[in-house]
């Protein structure tokens, strides 16, 4: 059976150079990039986020994907999974380092002295694909996350209208599961549909990490119907703001929703952003876009499916 394992590239910039942290593991002395192993039933991206807490004691939110990267460890397969995190001054000032068993200490590189310390060839590959979005422009980066509600009561089991139709018990679950997930990536706004099925979805999150909830009726189904224009510019006002956010809608709806995000997007992306409309309940994308001040420099970096562990 396959290792499947977690972590990220912090990054941070002094004085307008680019800055990695290697960490130095005592036990096999060797230095590498902060990851770590899921626990049993993790979530890839949440177990991202607990490793680099457990061994740097910085709290990041996950940035682009940089890479999976595979190689064999006793002749067994391990996969890990790598983003960008940019580490703040404020991340800093908070930071809870002690040194233990697992890792002895850590530092902060240029990129050529990283290449020089890092022990194993395999760890030049995520290091390679930031230095590229450095170059680009594109590494500092928010997060636009399209959500489709957690699995609902069938249409024909519910006679009440649509606007009421609610989560079944495994939506419920889908949806307490999603809290860490999204919390990965660190949005500070949730804009729901104010369909029952979209608002119960995401009131975990929200509650938990006191996120500001906006309800808007254009993020309906019938809204984005009737009023396609008033969906579209509600999408294009959130991409022009400066937060991560959250949308969640519901499956009819995404055609809409994905022809304004569509205008942020190359030839290649714009055929990636198609998958968005067959998104499964619970599922979400998580689109980044290079941080630029005018609107409309904004630019989707990468888009990535993110799917839920609870299927039934």
């Amino acid at each position: 059976m396959a290792i499947v394992a977690a972590g990220a590239i912090l990054w941070r910039k002094v004085d307008g150079d680019l800055k990695v942290l290697v960490i130095h593991r005592d036990r096999y002395d060797d230095w590498s990039w902060p990851k770590g192993k899921l626990d049993k039933h993790e979530h890839v991206n949440v177990a991202a986020i607990r490793e680099i807490k457990e061994e740097t004691g910085l709290k990041v939110h996950l940035g682009v994907k940089l890479a999976v990267v595979e190689y064999r460890v006793d002749k067994v397969k391990k996969y890990v999974h790598y983003w960008a995190a940019e580490v703040t001054d404020a991340m800093l000032q908070a930071q809870k380092f002690v040194p233990d068993e697992e890792v002895g200490s850590l530092d902060w590189f240029s990129v050529k002295e990283a290449k020089k310390k890092l022990t194993y060839k395999h760890d030049l590959e995520p290091l390679e694909k930031l230095v590229e979005l450095d170059q680009a422009g594109q590494l500092k980066t928010r997060a636009m996350i399209i959500l489709r509600h957690a699995k609902a009561t069938p249409r024909d089991q519910w006679a009440k209208g649509e606007t009421t139709r609610p989560l079944l018990p495994i939506g419920a679950v889908q949806a307490t599961a999603l809290t860490k997930v999204l919390a990965s990536f660190g949005p500070k706004l949730v804009v729901s549909s104010r369909w029952k099925r979209c608002v119960d979805t995401v009131t975990p999150f929200v509650a938990k990490y006191r996120v500001r909830l906006v309800e808007r009726s254009q993020l309906s189904e019938l809204g984005a119907k009737n009023g396609p224009r008033r969906t579209q510019k509600l999408v294009h006002k959130l991409i022009g703001g400066e937060k991560s956010f959250v949308i969640c809608s519901h499956r009819p709806a995404f055609p809409t929703i994905v022809e304004a995000i569509s205008h942020y997007a190359d030839k290649h992306k714009r055929k990636e952003l198609a998958e968005v409309t067959s998104l499964k309940p619970g599922d979400f994308y998580v689109i980044h876009i290079a941080f630029q001040a005018a609107k409309s420099k904004h630019r989707i970096v990468s888009i990535d499916l993110v799917e839920q562990l609870n299927r039934d």
